[in-house]
């Protein structure tokens, strides 16, 4: 699976409490529905001392499983990963030319305020055996 792991966005963390603090903003960013469902897009990996920001659709890939992964997804990833870099969240390690990209209004973005009123659903759980 390393063609897989080729493909994934490698960020870097200004410090080690980054990590948590993209893990939960992530949770409340990706596609809803009308009825307050939140499917969340991306998830931050931490492989051998290297951080990436992955679609759940890649991890899927990486698991050996099947995927409908498409070029809007890895769209909706790179994007993502411009936000939290614009929040001073994480850095794009060489993104002279992070392409491609959605607007931001393919996007839903939950305020952490808001975040009770909304269910919040991962396709895929990191760390979880099952």
């Amino acid at each position: 699976m390393v063609g897989v792991v080729d493909s994934f966005l490698e960020v870097t963390l200004p410090n080690p409490e980054a990590f948590l603090k993209v893990k939960e903003t992530l949770q409340r960013i990706g596609v809803a529905s009308k009825d307050k469902t939140l499917i969340q897009t991306a998830h931050i990996l931490h492989k051998k001392s290297r951080y990436y920001l992955v679609h759940f659709k890649e991890l899927f890939l990486l698991d050996g499983k099947k995927s409908t992964l498409t070029e809007n997804d890895i769209a909706r990833r790179n994007s993502i990963a411009m936000l939290l870099e614009e929040w001073e969240l994480l850095d794009i390690v060489g993104d002279d030319d992070l392409d491609p990209t959605v607007p931001v209004s393919q996007l839903k973005i939950i305020p952490f305020k808001e975040r009770s009123q909304w269910k919040l659903i991962q396709k895929y759980n990191l760390g979880s055996k099952k």
